[in-house]
């Protein structure tokens, strides 16, 4: 097909999310049939307010591609936004394809997440039943890793190593008092544990744990239990270090940090697990609690992103738009694992359909006999995702950023 091009982002950003927009950009931007090549201003949201900016003049000069792919969070913007049903909200989809129409866009891409990979579906299908040309791809985004049918997503790679790398300083500073003291560490997952349970691949140099507890919303978080295992790890050691997802459960399946709110997709708006578990603590063993949530920092913190995450998430944008090109539409790259040691791994192609709306939680085997913390096979599937750092562009001795979004604004 001829003609021009969306790039979109929605959802929670991470720091490879910019990579796989660079992945996109530069596929399409080699190939003659394609012409302008916008960037779609915070998600489908803005295309439906027509919020397009023409990216070839931005990427095309100086170093700005390769700062892109070196910037965390989503550089065009992003949002959570639900499109209905084209029965229940007609006039979005005719305001979405009068954008199209009106600037020959006959490439669309969106990165995103399983609520983003609803979004493709319905405007593929919305596009086939009206029979207006266009190629709909997701390609695939989220530090929570919680997309099914691929191995991992990206973005998890770097915030399991920024929080792994926060677990072992962690460690290292509460070691420094001869007292009993608990760190505890909220990291995000509302649903699955992917997230915290990497934790468990921070070691010594010796292999010792670095982290003694680790809970996912994967098991009933039973208070009893709890305290009986920290009482069991104090007669190892005085300073304990656990991690917690923020999405952990009581046995009536209800959020230990449930606001009573949801967002625009329905989901419980979360907060304050670590710190519900910290009282906890507190109340019962009457040790001194400290409590920390990393909230956005574990997922935009580009100064130690995995070079191994990057470079995926920068194949699988390519990969997005090789589909495109070659008639594809509908579908989503995703990552096969071959093996660990070596880590190997190819890529395929699945329908957004089989991946919306859907959650991969970990599987049993990864977590340890008393489902305090993760097993060998947990720590095996972990390593080779955080392999590996990038050379960076530095101004000044600090790291430069591009915020596509923001130029969209100053140039209105």
């Amino acid at each position: 097909m001829k003609g021009n091009c969306i790039i979109a982002q929605s959802g929670g950003p991470t720091a490879a999310i910019n990579a796989s927009l660079c992945g996109v950009y530069k596929e399409m931007s080699g190939n003659p049939d394609v012409g302008t090549i916008y960037g779609g201003i915070n998600g489908i949201q803005g295309v439906l307010e027509g919020k397009l900016l023409d990216l070839g003049p931005i990427l095309s000069r100086d170093n700005n591609l390769r700062i892109l792919s070196q910037t965390p969070s989503a550089s065009l913007g992003s949002c959570r936004f639900k499109m209905g049903s084209p029965e229940d909200k007609p006039a979005e989809y005719q305001k979405v394809f009068d954008v199209f129409q009106k600037h020959n866009i006959r490439y669309f891409f969106y990165i995103g997440g399983n609520d983003s990979m609803d979004t493709v579906r319905r405007l593929n299908e919305y596009a086939l039943a009206r029979g207006y040309e266009i190629s709909c791809m997701g390609v695939p985004k989220t530090v929570d890793n919680d997309l099914v049918i691929t191995d991992h997503t990206p973005g998890f790679g770097s915030c399991a190593k920024y929080l792994i790398t926060a677990v072992m300083e962690s460690a290292q500073d509460n070691s420094v008092y001869d007292m009993e003291s608990v760190f505890i560490i909220e990291a995000m997952g509302r649903d699955a544990g992917w997230i915290a349970l990497s934790a468990a691949a921070a070691r010594d140099r010796d292999g010792a744990p670095q982290c003694d507890l680790i809970y996912t919303p994967e098991t009933v978080f039973d208070p009893d239990k709890y305290i009986a295992d920290v009482e069991a790890a104090r007669k190892l050691k005085k300073f304990i270090v656990i991690v917690v997802s923020e999405g952990i459960r009581n046995d009536q399946g209800v959020y230990l940090s449930d606001t009573g709110e949801v967002d625009s997709f329905g989901h419980k708006r979360l907060s304050g697990a670590g710190t519900v578990v910290a009282e906890l603590t507190r109340d019962r063993l009457g040790l001194k609690v400290r409590n920390t949530e990393l909230s956005i920092l574990q997922r935009c913190a580009a100064h130690i992103a995995s070079a191994t995450d990057i470079n995926e998430s920068a194949e699988l944008g390519r990969l997005a738009a090789r589909g495109a090109l070659d008639g594809l539409s509908g579908k989503m790259p995703f990552i096969r694992r071959l093996s660990d040691s070596p880590y190997k791994i190819e890529y395929d192609y699945a329908n957004v359909s089989d991946i919306a709306n859907a959650v991969k939680r970990v599987p049993d085997d990864y977590l340890n006999a008393a489902r305090n913390h993760g097993s060998a096979k947990a720590i095996s599937y972990t390593l080779p995702l955080i392999a590996g750092e990038r050379e960076m562009i530095m101004e000044n001795n600090l790291p430069v950023f591009l915020n596509l979004a923001a130029i969209y604004a100053r140039g209105r």
